[in-house]
Order: C-alpha cells, then structure tokens, then sequence
C-alpha cells in the first residue's frame, strides 16, 4: 500500500491598503488551511496549519508552497504538533517545505514541534528563498519520541537562498537508525530535542537561554539550542525575546494545544 501525496499551497499579496490577503490558500490530503485574526490585527495575514488525518506517516510525501509577495506580511502557526508516525510498509516519509519571501515582504513561519515517535523515519527539507529586502523569522523545533517512548528518525535538511545564492545548507540526521555518533558530544550530546532559529532582526538573547548564533549570509542569524525536552527548548527559545518583531508576539499559553493528538499507528485515522 503506498503512502499518501499531497501539496498545499499559500499565496500571500499585498492588497494595496497596507493589509495582506490571500490569494491562494490551498489545502490537500492530510495538510489542512485555516485562516485566522493575525494576534495584533496589524494587516498581516495569518494561516493555521491544521492536520486533516494522522500524518506524516511512512511512505506519505507531503509538500507546501508558500509564496509571500512583494510588500506582503505572512505569519503561519499550526494547532498541534506534527507527529511523524510508522506506517504499513517501511518506507520513509518525506516533508518538503518551499517558502519564498519577495521584497521588502516579511514571513514568519512558527509551527508547534515536529515530534518524531518511535518506530518513525521522516525525510524534513525546508527551502527557504529570499529576496534581498525580505525579512523572515522561521522557527523550528524537533523533538525525539513522545513521552516515555525511544525515539524514531528525524532527518533534516535547511537550505536558504538571498537573492539566489545559496548562503545556507544544513542538514542533520538524528534518532534511531541514523548514523552513529548522532546522541554523542559532537551532536546531540545526549539531548532529545533541537531547535533553530533564522531570522533577518537584530539579535539581543537572554544571557540565560542556551543557544548560539551564527551569521549566515546578508543580515542573517541562525540561531541554534538543545534541550533534554520540548518544554526546556522552548524556554530556550523564547529567550531570545527580542528578536519578535513589532507585529508578532511570542505564543502565550493560551494559544498552544495541550496536547498534540496521537493516533497508534499502522492505521490513519482522521483529525479534528
């Protein structure tokens, strides 16, 4: 039995009145769209990734395409983690992530984790194209294994063009079945959790969150942590408080689920 193949699309255009609206807001499959009220109603467009059904699973190849024209602001957030899930036949699954920011537009991708449960393997690749005046805040957490479970495989790739020219590529394969070494000192030294960063604002991190920066390319940092679990990440990235620009505010309690729904595998069952 193959797995399932879906693409989503966003497409995000100024409207000329200093707000942005959404052209093109393209669900598929298990990759479901919401629009919402941007938190301070300050004219950008916000969209809520929404899963449709039990996904990622094996052998499923998911996509979205986010396109933010010149000019355009765009937050996109998701309702729950995406939990990487076994499926029928061992193949791995592949999740690819294509955002492009135009100039003088302004994305800021800030999904819940990306959890890879046991007896998982997920192929992650986000390409990231920007123009030479766009500005982006893209944030990404990845946590090995629910609670009490040993971890699945959780490959990841990040490659970041300005203005065509690759300035970044980042890849890491950790969990189990990747190659060993990836729970040693030169990579996860024994942490469960790993987040990132890629921002285009100026920098100014609490003295207290265990993180490093790196600049890359023309104005931007990446800025990377690990944590022995999803909370300690996130404390370990929200310390770095002021580099949310005007327009985004860092997630209260309120807006994150309490818990991600978990369906056992091998079968899919339908979300909310």
């Amino acid at each position: 039995m193959s797995g399932v193949s879906a693409t989503a699309r966003i497409r995000a255009e100024p409207d000329g009145r200093g707000r942005t609206v959404l052209r093109e807001l393209a669900g598929d499959g298990p990759l479901a769209l919401r629009r919402s009220r941007h938190p301070d109603d300050d004219g950008a467009a916000h969209v809520v990734l929404v899963g449709a059904m039990a996904a990622p699973l094996g052998g499923d190849r998911l996509r979205i395409d986010v396109h933010v024209a010149p000019g355009a602001r765009l937050l996109v957030t998701s309702a729950a983690a995406t939990v990487s899930l076994p499926g029928r036949q061992p193949a791995p699954a592949h999740y690819e992530l294509h955002l492009t920011v135009g100039a003088a537009a302004e994305l800021h991708w800030r999904p819940e984790p990306v959890i890879a449960a046991a007896g998982s393997d997920l192929r992650l690749w986000t390409r990231l194209h920007l123009a030479p005046t766009a500005h982006v805040l893209l944030r990404e957490e990845q946590i090995l294994g629910r609670h009490a479970e040993p971890p699945g495989r959780l490959a990841s790739r990040l490659t970041v063009r300005q203005n065509a020219r690759l300035v970044l590529d980042q890849s890491t394969d950790i969990g189990t079945g990747a190659p060993p070494g990836w729970d040693g000192p030169a990579v996860l030294a024994g942490h469960l959790a790993l987040g990132q960063l890629l921002t285009t604002r100026p920098c100014a991190p609490d003295a207290t969150s265990r993180t490093a920066a790196f600049p890359v390319g023309d104005g931007l940092t990446l800025l990377t942590a690990l944590a022995p679990d999803g909370r300690a990440l996130r404390a370990a990235l929200d310390g770095w408080g002021s580099l949310s620009p005007a327009g985004v505010r860092p997630p209260s309690p309120a807006d994150r689920p309490a818990r991600a729904a978990l369906p056992a595998p091998p079968g899919r069952a339908a979300g909310p």
